[in-house]
């Protein structure tokens, strides 16, 4: 995978879901309605992972139902976790001890589900093997692999990306470690959720020159505090995870708010009104900045009776950011950014060319391709906005991509999504919420018209 800033677009991927070409459809008027996106993806893993350690069986509530996190219960019952779907929510029962049968594991694209589970199957005998996606192969593994080798698991020899096979052992010693984080955050998280299992605990060095999306990394951490885990995060760059029980804990899933990036935009770009219900007024999810981001280009966002509710007037206006603790927010933020006033600057997210696609490359393509001007820079984008014309817009099976494309489709007219089916990964419904949207903007006119025609009508009387 390339990091020359000045490369052409990655290689096409092979499609995840292939659902065909997918027009994007035109915002007519500007978007008003009420939109409820699913829960999210970073805390139901997490949650499914902390659980299946756990000392007894919770219950998951409004776990999200995607491609990543289907992936992440059937890996975790090939490793002898039970997973049932009860009135309730989602069961997870941990096994007295991980599963000793060989199993394949696929991983698909999601990092979390290839950085966290083979953190969980170095606790048990294996051998377990890790394949994914071919595009999948291309995503960093390297750091957290020679971190579980220097804790004691058997990693196959040398190799840095899927597929691999990890042999584990039930105790695990753990210890000390150091490890570069600087290309994904999911490193850490993943060692950090099974640091009390191991029989000395874990203590990590963080030796990377940056450390990306720290708001995950908190999210990590309340999670396991929250189960009685004792983490001592209070020196920079270290962590220590003291050894014991993960508590069983019954938990309730917030709705993804990074998947809500594209609904909330839409207001920004058409000049109309989008309310996201349930939007919690204390989280660790990264999407939370999408309040401050918005408002950098000039939207109103307020918070109100946990609704948020996001306001435009029409007036994009260019932006200068550091995305590196919400990076996956980038394709969306680029998108408004295209068709801003004045050029906007994008800064910190150099380690998003290692995510499902080389983001900073395909965005720069598909931006340009549109008849953008988008260059790449050693952490970021700059984008000169420019009138748009229709075309194909290329997702390389990465469903942000296809988020960011559906976006300018509402202002440009014949945008056509090579892959819609990618949105799978973390939101399988997206196309049916974004049709939705605009019927529903549709019916709110209709009922603003009609009640001008009334108002009128009574003052004629």
């Amino acid at each position: 995978m390339t990091t020359d800033p000045n490369s052409a677009a990655p290689a096409r991927p092979r499609r995840a879901v292939d659902s065909g070409p997918w027009p994007a459809p035109i915002a007519t008027e500007p978007v008003h309605a009420t939109v409820r996106v699913p829960g999210s993806k970073s805390e139901t893993n997490r949650a499914l992972v902390l659980a299946a350690l756990a000392d007894g069986p919770s219950t998951i509530v409004g776990a999200l139902e995607a491609r990543d996190t289907l992936l992440m219960r059937t890996g975790l019952r090939q490793l002898g976790v039970a997973v049932d779907k009860t009135p309730d929510g989602l069961l997870v029962t941990p096994p007295a001890r991980l599963a000793e049968m060989p199993a394949t594991i696929h991983c698909g694209l999601a990092g979390t589900v290839m950085r966290f589970l083979p953190a969980v199957a170095a606790l048990g005998p294996g051998p377990i093997e890790f394949t994914g996606d071919p595009q999948a192969e291309g995503r960093p593994m390297g750091p957290v692999l020679d971190a579980l080798y220097d804790m004691g698991a058997d990693v196959t020899p040398g190799t840095n990306a899927l597929p691999f096979t990890i042999g584990g052992r039930a105790d695990l010693p753990g210890g000390a470690i150091r490890l570069d984080s600087s290309t994904s955050s999911q490193f850490l998280s993943a060692l950090l959720l099974i640091g009390a299992r191991c029989e000395q605990g874990l203590t990590i060095e963080d030796i990377g020159p940056t450390l990306p999306s720290k708001p995950h990394i908190d999210m990590t951490i309340a999670m396991l505090r929250e189960r009685g885990v004792r983490v001592d995060d209070s020196r920079h760059g270290h962590w220590r995870v003291e050894p014991g029980p993960i508590a069983a804990k019954d938990v309730v899933i917030a709705p993804d708010l990074s998947n809500a990036s594209p609904f909330l935009a839409a207001a920004v770009i058409t000049g109309g009104q989008i309310t996201i219900p349930d939007w919690p007024a204390d989280t660790h999810q990264p999407g939370d900045r999408l309040r401050t981001i918005l408002a950098e280009f000039g939207a109103r966002a307020v918070l109100e009776n946990g609704d948020l509710t996001v306001t435009g007037d029409g007036i994009v206006h260019g932006v200068d950011l550091d995305l590196s603790e919400v990076s996956e927010l980038t394709p969306v933020v680029a998108a408004l950014a295209a068709v801003a006033r004045e050029k906007s600057h994008l800064r910190g997210v150099r380690h998003i060319r290692g995510h499902e696609t080389d983001r900073l490359a395909a965005l720069e393509a598909e931006l340009n391709g549109l008849g953008s001007h988008v260059h790449q820079t050693d952490d970021g984008l700059v984008i000169h906005p420019r009138v748009l014309h229709g075309g194909e817009w290329r997702t390389y099976a990465d469903h942000r991509m296809a988020h960011a494309g559906a976006l300018l489709g509402l202002l440009v007219d014949a945008v056509t999504l090579d892959d819609i089916g990618c949105t799978s990964k973390t939101m399988p419904d997206f196309s049916l919420l974004w049709t939705q949207m605009l019927a529903d903007s549709d019916e709110w006119l209709d009922r603003q018209i009609a009640a001008e025609r009334a108002a009128g009508d009574g003052d004629g009387r």
